[in-house]
C-alpha cells in the first residue's frame, strides 16, 4: 500500500487542477493561490516519495509530466479566455507545448529515437511560466497598483521570450539529433 502513495499524490494533483481553473475563471485569486500552491507542491512530494520509497510507476512517470503541463496550460488558457491577460499568451504557451507534442508523435511513429531528455531552456521555461502566473494571481489577489502593473507586463513579455526561445530550441535539438541518427544508420 505505501508503494502507491506518490500514485496517490499525482492522482490528487490531477483532481485538483480543474479546481485551480475554476478559482481563476470565478476570479477568486486567493483560493486559485492556495489550490495551485498545493497543487504545486504535490508536485515535489510524489516525487520525492517515489524515488525514497523506490516506488516509481509507469503512471508516475507518465501522469506526473502531464500533470505538470496541464496545470500549467490550462491556467493560462483560463486567464486567456478569462481576459485577465493578453490573448497571445496563452497561444504562446500552449502552442509551444503543441509543438514539442507533435514533434514527439512524429518522431515516436517515424523513427527509432525514444529519448526526450528535458533541456535547461524548458525547466527555465517552466519555472518563469510558474513565476508569471504566480505574479498574474498575486496582482489581482493584492489589488493591482501601478508597480504590480509594471511587474506583471516585465512578467508577460520574459515569459513569452523565454516560452518561444525553448520552443525553437527543442525543435532545434531534435532536428540535430534525428540528423545524428540518421548518420549513423548510414554508417
Amino acid at each position: 500500500m505505501v508503494r502507491h502513495i506518490p500514485n496517490l499524490i499525482t492522482g490528487l494533483r490531477l483532481v485538483l487542477l480543474p479546481v485551480v481553473w475554476y478559482y481563476i475563471w470565478q476570479r477568486e485569486y486567493e483560493r486559485a493561490i492556495l489550490v495551485g500552491f498545493f497543487a504545486s507542491a504535490s508536485d515535489a512530494v510524489d516525487g520525492y516519495l517515489a524515488r525514497r520509497l523506490k516506488a516509481e510507476s509507469r503512471f508516475g512517470a507518465i501522469a506526473d509530466p502531464i500533470a505538470d503541463k496541464l496545470l500549467l496550460s490550462g491556467s493560462y488558457a483560463t486567464f486567456g479566455l478569462a481576459r485577465e491577460i493578453p490573448w497571445w499568451l496563452p497561444t504562446i504557451v500552449i502552442g509551444r507545448d503543441l509543438l514539442i507534442l507533435a514533434i514527439a508523435v512524429l518522431i515516436l511513429a517515424f523513427s527509432k529515437v525514444r529519448d526526450f531528455p528535458p533541456s535547461v531552456w524548458g525547466k527555465l521555461s517552466t519555472f518563469v511560466q510558474i513565476i508569471t502566473g504566480l505574479v498574474i494571481l498575486l496582482k489581482r489577489a493584492l489589488g493591482g497598483d501601478i508597480h504590480w502593473n509594471r511587474v506583471e507586463d516585465v512578467a508577460l513579455w520574459v515569459c513569452a521570450g523565454v516560452t518561444l526561445w525553448s520552443g525553437g530550441h527543442y525543435a532545434w535539438t531534435v532536428w540535430k539529433r534525428l540528423q545524428a541518427f540518421n548518420a549513423e544508420i548510414k554508417n
